[in-house]
C-alpha cells in the first residue's frame, strides 16, 4: 500500500472508530478468560464486523470463553499463534490489555496503518452515559464499587466495570444519557487508549507506587499510562505537574471543571464524616473519603452518600472474611498483589497474624514491604516466584523471624495453621501476582477458600493437635 492510500485508509477507520463496523475488517488479540475478549467479540460481529480472532493459548486453555462464543459467525479463529496476515489486512486490531506494547504483531499492525484499539475504547466512544473513571494503584476496585454504591443509594441508574470483571460492551444498548458508569480501568487498559478516545468526565487517581515495572519498564511509563485517564490536553496540567511519586498516596481527582486536588487535610477532614464502615482499615476510610468526594461532585444527597458508604460490605478477595476455624480467623485479600496493599492489610490485622506471601514477579521494590511483615506479623509462609526473595528479606530484617519457604501456596497453608494459636488469624495477602501458579487472583484466593472449607469440613473444633493432624493430610 503506497503512502496515499495508507492515509485514507487510516482517514476512513479512524471515521469509524465511533461508527459503523459493519463490513470492517477486525482482527480481535487475545481472546482471553476473564470476559472482556468475548464481550468484544460479540459486539463486534452483532455490529457487521468481519472477525478475525486469534489467541496464542489453546483450544482447551479456552475452552469457556470459546463455548461463548459457539454461536457466533466468525470469519477465523486462529489459536496456539497468531499469523501476519491477521494483522496486515485488518481495517481494526482489537489488542487484549495484557498484550505488550512492544508485541511484533501489534508492530506489524502499525506498519501497515491499521487503527489499534481495545474493549474498553470500543464501550468509551460509544457510551452515551456519564462516566466515572478509577485508577491508581492500589484501592482502585473498592474506591469504583462505593462511588458505584453512593450512586445507586442516591437514586442513580449506574453500572459498574471495567477492569473490576465485567465489561459494559454488553449493557450499551440499556445506557441513556442519564446513566452513570463507573469504571475501574487498569494501567493496561490505560496504555492502549489512543489520544482521540473519550476520557471519563469524572477521573480518579488513588494513589501511584510501584507495579507492573515488568510490563511497563519503569516508573515513569507506569505513571504516564495511570495520566493517560486525563486525557492528552491535561496531561500536561497541574496534575502531571504535582501526581503522585512512588511514595505519594493522596489521591486526585479531575471534575468536568477541571482538575481537583485532594490535599491531606480536606481527606481527613471527609474521613471524620464517615459513617461507621463495614470494610477494616485506614486505607478503606481513605477509599471511602474519595467516593464521598466524588459523590459530592456529582451532586448525590448527604443521606445518600452516607448509607451508601455504610451498607458497602467489601469485595470478594480484599480482606475477605472467610470464617473461624480452631479458634483461628482465614481472611482472603488475593486482590492484593503489590505490596503496598499488603502493608495495608498488615497495618489493619494487626501482629496477630500469620501471612501468606508470594507469586510472580512485577518489579516492584519489596524491601519495605519485607519490613512491614517482620514488624507486623507472627509470622510468614513464602511461596511461588519471590518466595525466596521475600524470605530472604524478612530474614535480614529479623534472622530470628518464624519464616517458611515452599513452593505453593497449599504448603504454605499448612505451615501457618500449624503454628497458628487460637485467637490468631491466617492471612493471604502475597503482594505478588498470581500467574506462576494460578489463572488470576481470583483463582488463587478460590484455592484459599477451599483449603479453609477442607478445615471446616473435618470439624477439628478448637483441639490444636487436631488442626495439625488435619493441615498435614490435605
Amino acid at each position: 500500500m503506497d503512502e496515499a492510500n495508507k492515509h485514507k485508509h487510516r482517514v476512513l477507520s479512524l471515521r469509524d472508530r465511533r461508527g459503523t463496523l459493519q463490513g470492517r475488517r477486525v482482527t480481535l488479540m487475545g481472546l482471553g478468560r476473564h470476559g472482556g475478549g468475548v464481550a468484544a467479540a460479540r459486539f463486534l460481529v452483532e455490529s457487521g464486523a468481519e472477525l478475525t480472532v486469534t489467541d496464542t493459548a489453546d483450544r482447551d486453555s479456552l475452552a469457556e470463553s470459546l463455548d461463548r462464543l459457539a454461536d457466533l459467525p466468525l470469519k477465523r479463529l486462529r489459536l496456539g499463534g497468531h499469523d501476519e496476515s491477521d494483522f496486515r489486512a485488518a481495517d481494526l486490531l482489537v489488542v487484549n490489555p495484557a498484550v505488550r506494547p512492544e508485541n511484533r504483531f501489534v508492530q506489524l499492525a502499525r506498519q501497515s496503518a491499521t487503527v489499534i484499539t481495545s474493549e474498553i475504547e470500543l464501550f468509551l466512544d460509544r457510551c452515551p452515559g456519564k462516566i466515572v473513571g478509577v485508577s491508581g494503584t492500589n484501592g482502585k476496585s473498592t474506591t469504583a464499587a462505593m462511588i458505584a454504591a453512593i450512586l445507586q443509594e442516591n437514586g442513580l441508574h449506574t453500572l459498574l466495570g471495567g477492569n473490576i470483571e465485567q465489561s459494559l460492551l454488553p449493557q450499551l444498548e440499556s445506557i441513556t444519557a442519564q446513566t452513570w458508569c463507573v469504571l475501574e480501568l487498569s494501567s493496561f487498559q490505560l496504555h492502549w487508549l489512543s489520544e482521540s478516545a473519550r476520557r471519563p468526565d469524572i477521573a480518579v487517581i488513588t494513589n501511584c507506587q510501584q507495579n507492573h515495572l515488568d510490563w511497563h519498564g519503569s516508573l515513569e511509563a507506569y505513571r504516564e499510562a495511570k495520566l493517560r485517564i486525563l486525557g492528552r490536553d491535561e496531561q500536561h496540567g497541574p496534575l502531571h505537574k504535582h501526581s503522585p511519586s512512588s511514595s505519594e498516596s493522596r489521591p486526585r481527582l479531575v471534575d468536568p471543571h477541571g482538575i481537583v486536588s485532594t490535599p491531606t487535610h480536606d481527606l481527613q477532614d471527609t474521613i471524620g464524616d464517615l459513617p461507621p464502615l463495614l470494610v477494616p482499615g485506614l486505607h478503606n476510610q481513605q477509599n471511602a473519603a474519595v467516593a464521598a468526594l466524588v459523590g459530592e461532585i456529582i451532586g448525590c444527597r448527604r443521606q445518600a452518600i452516607q448509607a451508601g458508604l455504610a451498607g458497602f460490605g467489601g469485595l470478594p478477595h480484599r480482606l475477605e472474611r472467610v470464617g473461624q476455624v480452631a479458634g483461628r480467623g482465614f481472611i482472603n485479600d488475593s486482590q492484593a498483589t503489590t505490596p503496598g496493599s499488603t502493608i495495608a492489610a498488615l497495618e489493619t490485622l494487626g501482629p496477630a497474624v500469620w501471612l501468606l506471601a508470594g507469586g510472580s514477579d512485577k518489579g516492584a521494590d519489596l524491601t519495605e514491604l519485607a519490613s512491614a511483615i517482620a514488624r507486623q506479623s507472627r509470622g510468614a509462609g513464602f511461596f511461588g516466584e519471590l518466595g525466596p526473595q521475600l524470605h530472604d528479606l524478612v530474614l535480614k530484617q529479623n534472622p530470628h523471624f518464624s519464616a517458611h519457604l515452599c513452593d505453593r501456596l497449599i504448603e504454605a497453608f499448612n505451615w501457618c495453621v500449624r503454628q497458628s494459636h487460637p485467637g490468631e488469624t491466617v492471612l493471604l495477602s502475597p503482594a505478588c501476582a498470581s500467574l506462576d501458579q494460578y489463572r488470576d487472583y481470583a483463582a488463587r484466593g478460590a484455592d484459599f477458600r477451599h483449603r479453609v472449607d477442607s478445615l471446616r469440613a473435618n470439624d477439628c473444633g478448637k483441639n490444636n493437635a487436631a488442626a495439625n493432624r488435619l493441615a498435614n493430610t490435605i
